[in-house]
This record gives structure tokens, C-alpha cells and sequence, in this order.
């Protein structure tokens, strides 16, 4: 996440440090969860989407720049093997960061740094993909 080191701080401490990212984190499940557009990736969840957000929370908060309390609690991410068992298309990609940039507007992110996490969950979002469709 170097790239998006700005001049006032990393990207977690822009969005407000542990606060912010929950309530971005909080956001995007909420959306996920009630968006029917958003419904495709929701059934790759499980019914309590609890674990998923704090999980999620706790790698994000590593990844932009805050403690590693992700790899801290469970160790290296492995991201491409934690989701290789979920089918992972174009679609499922675009869904996840459709919900991610709403979630981002909602939250107020400023357009520099919602610009710059965007092409940043872009390229991992592009890079979990395990299906060509």
C-alpha cells in the first residue's frame, strides 16, 4: 500500500483509524446485504456476515497502512488461497468493488484517497479471481 501513502498519513489514518475503517467495513456488509445488485457475492457469504467484517476489518487495517491485526491474530493473509474455494468471476470482482466504492461515498472518503483505494482493490480484486467469466 505504498502507493497510497499521502502526504497527511496512511490511507488508515486518513479514513480515521480504527473508526473509520470499522464504519467503512460496517457499511460495505450492510450494503452487501441489502443492495440486490450486491446479492451474487452476498450468497458467497455466510448467513451472519459478523466474521467476514471483522476479518475483513483486520486485514484492511494492515493494508492501508494501520497495525497488522490480521496477521497478527491468524498470520500471513494468503488471500488467493482463503478464496480459492469461492467461484470468482468478472462479475463477483465488479460486485464486490461496486460495493466497496458505494460503501466509500457513503462513508464521506474524500475523491483523492477513494480514487486511490479503488485502483488499489481493483488490482487485488482482479488478481482473486479464479474463473474467467
Amino acid at each position: 500500500m505504498n502507493d497510497l501513502q499521502q502526504s497527511d498519513g496512511t490511507p488508515y489514518q486518513i479514513l480515521g483509524g480504527d473508526a473509520g475503517l470499522r464504519r467503512l467495513v460496517n457499511r460495505f456488509y450492510l450494503l452487501m446485504d441489502e443492495v440486490p445488485e450486491y446479492h451474487g457475492i452476498r450468497k458467497l457469504h455466510p448467513a451472519d456476515l459478523s466474521g467476514s467484517a471483522e476479518k475483513l476489518h483486520l486485514f484492511l487495517s494492515g493494508w492501508l497502512g494501520g497495525p497488522p491485526l490480521y496477521v497478527e491474530k491468524y498470520g500471513h493473509p494468503m488471500l488467493r488461497a482463503r478464496h480459492l474455494p469461492f467461484p470468482i468471476g468478472i462479475a463477483e470482482r465488479d460486485a464486490w468493488l461496486a460495493c466497496m466504492l458505494q460503501a466509500m461515498e457513503d462513508c464521506g472518503i474524500e475523491d483523492a484517497l477513494r480514487t486511490a483505494l479503488l485502483k488499489a482493490f481493483f488490482g487485488t480484486a482482479d488478481w482473486m479471481r479464479n474463473r474467467a467469466g
